[in-house]
């Protein structure tokens, strides 16, 4: 068995990818443990540039044929792998490597059953480097979506997640929003699930892959926190066999 997987979704992300990936190779190659890097291109219209990035570092590649939103491409690549562990991140590769060790770490030696980056803590390092309207931004949703959904997580965005594979398999075979709100619902099942989770530090090294407007995305992902609940309580997460 694979000992991890990194997905990685990207939408016209090619150039971006090629930027990045170098750094998440190079570290990768000092580590003693079996990996594989997963790039999911969310329906690109880019004439096959993002399936050349993932060849041409020898990347598993998979293609959802129309553009759905980042979290399905991230269960795409979630229930494509076949890793231990299984991480996500962003296609800038936005964190430091020494915080995908970390959260490898928590996996796998501690045990816990899924680890979070989170940018709100003493040691991380983050919204002192971005803009103050995303920053802003960020802290608004993210203390609505701590008080009434993600049972006090006030970070659920940070675009670093880690899961053991048996997890994984179950908070994605059920999840259902194709959005960025994908976090957020997989937090509210994971709680409601009553899993060990492990909040880390995060340190940003990149923010060239961000597209999200923060006002327009803002509005569609409060927008989708009720259908969150209201699948909940239809029944709509439960465990799947096997």
């Amino acid at each position: 068995m694979i000992h991890l997987s990194i997905i990685i979704p990207s939408y016209k992300n090619a150039v971006i990818l090629d930027n990045n990936l170098p750094y998440l190779i190079t570290n990768l190659s000092k580590c003693d443990f079996t990996n594989e890097i997963i790039i999911v291109d969310d329906g690109s219209d880019d004439n096959g540039k993002t399936k050349d990035i993932a060849s041409k570092y020898n990347c598993k590649f998979i293609l959802s044929e129309t553009n759905k939103g980042k979290g399905n491409a991230v269960r795409l690549g979630m229930i494509s792998a076949t890793g231990k562990y299984r991480i996500f991140t962003d296609a800038d590769i936005p964190y430091e490597f020494e915080n995908i060790t970390n959260m490898l770490y928590y996996l796998d030696f501690k045990e816990f059953e899924m680890v979070v980056g989170d940018r709100t803590l003493e040691n991380s390092k983050y919204f002192s480097e971005i803009t103050v309207s995303r920053n802003l931004g960020s802290k608004i949703f993210s203390f609505i979506v701590g008080r009434f959904i993600a049972g006090g997580q006030f970070d659920t965005q940070c675009g670093l997640k880690g899961f053991r594979d048996y997890i994984a398999k179950d908070l994605f075979s059920v999840s259902k929003i194709n959005g960025f709100t994908l976090d957020v619902e997989l937090f509210y099942i994971a709680y409601k699930r009553n899993y060990d989770i492990k909040c880390i530090p995060v340190a940003l090294r990149s923010n060239e892959g961000n597209s999200v407007n923060v006002f327009v995305h803002g509005i569609k992902m409060l927008f989708d926190l009720p259908k969150i609940i209201f699948n909940f309580y239809t029944k709509k997460y439960t465990k799947k066999n096997g």
